[in-house]
């Protein structure tokens, strides 16, 4: 055996975590920047862009960009064969562990990069799987998915865009992940679901650290809600100056 093939050195320098997600970005021999992982038998290491395991199904950039462009100009609806089917689960789960990865490193854009991906990967299953049952497979993940793009994105905005900014992302996001546990769950504890209470616990912390009230955008919604249109129209033209001043 060639010793070059040998990682156990590796290994013992970057000792596995029970419960932590181990992750860094090194460079290949090639130059190039891969991500790696540290998992309990030894290590994963990803692509940083597109697919992550670096493969181009039909020359696409992923599977679903394949399966799209397989989808277009059918006479009859599309329908995913059993391999295909496969093939798309290999996606989701490669994008999963990208993803948590880029949280680790607090790389939230790339984080929220990988979370579209996988959201946009749920939405095409839904419409072209030959299973219902499989489709659910996957919708059961959506909160989550959810859940990890609203955190990234929050937190991506605490350092470019402010806490208000942040507290926005956080509204917005409870907002759909309630729509998907209602259609789901129904109104029964939806707001003791785990997902949704991490989500206002931190959007709580960013008021309370930064010392933040009710932001201009809540403002707005609490306006309408009141019939206060006066004051709306106030709101509207305010954040507009503001986005337009960025």
């Amino acid at each position: 055996m060639r010793s070059n093939q040998d990682i156990d050195y590796i290994l013992r320098k970057w000792a596995f975590q029970p419960g932590v997600v181990s992750a860094r970005l090194v460079r290949a021999r090639d130059g190039r920047e891969v991500l790696q992982m540290r998992i309990e038998m030894g290590l994963m290491q990803m692509e940083t862009e597109n697919r992550p395991d670096g493969e181009r199904p039909g020359g696409a950039d992923t599977y679903l960009a394949y399966m799209v462009q397989q989808s277009l100009g059918q006479s009859e609806p599309f329908t995913l064969s059993e391999e295909q089917c496969a093939e798309m689960d290999r996606e989701f789960l490669q994008y999963y562990h990208r993803r948590i990865c880029w949280l680790a490193l607090r790389k939230f854009e790339r984080a929220v990069e990988d979370a579209d991906h996988t959201l946009d990967l749920m939405d095409f299953v839904a419409h072209h799987s030959p299973d219902q049952e499989w489709v659910l497979s996957h919708e059961q993940y959506r909160p989550f998915v959810l859940f990890h793009r609203t955190q990234a994105a929050a937190l991506g905005q605490l350092e470019k865009g402010g806490p208000e900014a942040a507290i926005e992302e956080v509204g917005h996001g409870l907002t759909q992940i309630r729509k998907v546990l209602l259609s789901v769950e129904g109104e029964e504890d939806l707001e003791q679901d785990l997902l949704v209470r991490q989500l206002i616990d931190l959007q709580q912390w960013i008021r309370e650290h930064y010392q933040i009230g009710r932001t201009l955008v809540e403002q707005l919604t609490d306006a309408i809600a009141a019939e206060q249109y006066e004051l709306a129209a106030k709101l509207r033209d305010e954040i507009a100056q503001r986005q337009t001043g960025k």
